[in-house]
């Protein structure tokens, strides 16, 4: 059997949402305060088979927590992710290049509070155990999900988005 008969075989990891996070952070007060926080709840996976390689990510978009209760509702709120009507906020990767061992140049879709936009980020992929752990950091301007820049102007793009996921193998897809 030729090398080209022979199919890619099919491998799935998922998120283990006890060793991942997922944080973001953004300028406040004019550039003079860092506001950080992260989503409680997610899922995702990253898979490769005779298609190719994807990231996937699920967030829902309730579930931030900066610490601070008030704040946190108004980051629900429509001025921001608008969990009413956009309970989730998804990251799906539309290509991915191994550009050198270990590290990965991603192009995908985010989309949030009912707008999409393109992101394209480096990513570090790590062999542990029987899994990986997958890391990386992206900017990305608000105001292109249509978020608010708050009262007068005091949101500075961008926000900083960083996730740290550690994935477990899932068995065959479908499984």
């Amino acid at each position: 059997m030729s090398s080209t008969a022979v199919e890619r075989k099919s491998m799935r990891w998922v998120v283990d949402p006890g060793t991942t996070a997922v944080e973001f952070e953004v300028k406040t007060f004019w550039g003079l305060m860092t506001v950080r926080g992260r989503f409680e709840r997610f899922a995702g996976s990253y898979e490769y088979g005779s298609n190719g390689e994807s990231i996937t990510l699920t967030i829902e978009a309730d579930s931030l927590d900066t610490g601070h209760a008030t704040r946190d509702r108004h980051l629900r709120s429509d001025d921001f992710f608008h969990v009413v009507r956009h309970p989730h906020v998804w990251f799906t990767s539309t290509r991915i290049d191994h550009v050198s061992d270990g590290t990965l140049q991603v192009e995908g879709r985010l989309q949030a509070a009912g707008r999409v936009v393109p992101l394209t980020f480096t990513a570090a992929l790590r062999a542990i155990a029987d899994g990986f752990e997958i890391e990386a950091t992206t900017t990305l301007d608000q105001r292109r999900l249509g978020m608010s820049s708050g009262r007068l102007g005091m949101i500075r793009p961008p926000v900083t988005l960083h996730v740290r996921a550690r994935l477990a193998p899932a068995g065959e897809p479908g499984a």
